[in-house]
């Protein structure tokens, strides 16, 4: 199978494959041996860089995707340089909870000693010290704990005054923003803000949610979890379902292909993250790639416009 073509993390971070593999709960519902079979598939093709980031709160049930994951390495036969792991640090109980007690937790259920990227999750309150939290991430690079770090759907404000902390220090800052962008969802990383923080600062996209939890697709009944709905555009979103599937088919393409190429034609994206519950559903959305050779940057997103749902919906600055 081609390799897919690689991008870089940040200004100078490691090269990366344009698509990667996240797993909420994913992983969870899998049968083992395919979900081994489903990553070495991955490195084999190209994709480097793994979310194993996990979501939940204390009343739910226990979630294993990480620890899942470390079994699915050794398994798969995989070195520690043959990926990218990328974990997720929650700001919730910080600074009172440190970054380094939640971190070495991370670190110990997916079994390694580093975390090639920590993702920061949503900021949820403004009394967050943000020089202080720069400087608490450097700690965690100097320890040898992470390469680089990123925010998860932070405005471009926010990540302009981390990148400004960090310069004042002399220490790196923000590498990536992993964002909502879908053919559905693309006010935020096609704005003006973010254009700024993209072409002057050095950041880079991960785009997320491409398929709306399914929504896009047509294939969420409501019964799996879905993320935040900015804008309150999702029923919008799901009434457009039939005429994406209908585009796609025209281009003798699926809808997830057609959403995963969208993404790819954003000139800062770095990798759009998506979970695979199969190594034919993987290697099928692979077929993005080709599809943005095949039909070319440009025609691909003039196709997609009428889908653009948030146009009008949200600031362009972001969250």
């Amino acid at each position: 199978m081609t390799a897919i073509p690689q991008r870089r993390i940040g200004r100078d971070g490691p090269l990366t494959g344009v698509l990667s593999l996240g797993s909420w709960h994913t992983y969870d519902r899998m049968d083992f041996r395919e979900a081994v079979t489903l990553v070495r598939t991955a490195v084999d093709s190209g994709i480097s860089l793994f979310d194993v980031g996990v979501y939940g709160l204390p009343t739910s049930p226990p979630v294993f995707t990480d620890v899942l994951f470390s079994a699915m390495v050794r398994a798969a036969g995989l070195k520690r340089d043959d990926y990218l792991l990328s974990a997720k640090l929650w700001l919730e109980g910080y600074p009172e909870q440190s970054l380094r007690a939640q971190l070495d937790n991370a670190l110990f259920r997916a079994g390694v000693e580093h975390a090639d990227l920590v993702v920061l999750g949503d900021l949820r309150s403004d009394d967050t010290d943000l020089h202080q939290l720069v400087l608490d991430l450097d700690e965690l690079r100097q320890a040898g704990l992470i390469r680089q770090w990123g925010v998860n759907n932070w405005s471009a404000t926010t990540i302009r005054a981390l990148h400004d902390f960090a310069a004042v220090e002399n220490v790196p800052g923000p590498a990536i923003a992993q964002l909502k962008y879908s053919v559905a969802r693309r006010s935020i990383p096609d704005g003006e803000p973010f254009e700024k923080v993209f072409g002057e600062l050095g950041v880079t996209l991960q785009s997320s949610d491409i398929f709306e939890g399914g929504v896009l697709l047509g294939k969420n009944s409501g019964a799996r979890q879905v993320g935040r709905d900015p804008g309150g555009v999702r029923e919008r979103i799901a009434a457009s379902a039939p005429e994406l599937a209908k585009i796609a088919g025209d281009l003798d393409a699926t809808a997830a292909q057609l959403c995963l190429a969208f993404t790819l034609t954003h000139p800062a994206n770095t990798t759009t993250l998506f979970g695979a519950t199969s190594t034919a559903q993987l290697k099928d959305n692979m077929g993005a790639v080709d599809l943005v050779e095949r039909v070319g940057a440009q025609q691909l997103r003039d196709l997609v416009e009428p889908f653009w749902a948030d146009r009008d919906s949200v600031d362009s600055e972001g969250p």
